[in-house]
């Protein structure tokens, strides 16, 4: 059995990641995409997840057991740009 059948995937979805202005750092022609950092404390790794396509969250795989995680964008949320996944 793979890792990822028997874990459950994170999501954060009580975490909402304000989505206002650009990325710090980022010019407003830059091509690189929004990231947020993931601890994921299931294999103790970090890495960065990446905005989806349709802008509505952060989405990404543990680089070591491939458990997803998901992060929604909206408004009222929070700044912070790092998180764990528990």
């Amino acid at each position: 059995m793979h890792a990822m059948d028997d874990q459950p995937a994170y999501y954060l979805d009580g975490v909402r990641l304000r989505d206002e202005g650009q990325e710090p750092g980022q010019t407003p022609n830059s091509p690189q995409r929004r990231w947020i950092g993931v601890h994921f404390e299931c294999c103790g790794v970090y890495t960065r997840i990446y905005r989806n396509r349709q802008g509505t969250a952060y989405e990404g795989l543990c680089p070591q057991c491939q458990r997803e995680v998901r992060v929604r964008i909206g408004t009222g949320g929070t700044d912070c740009r790092f998180f764990a996944a528990k």
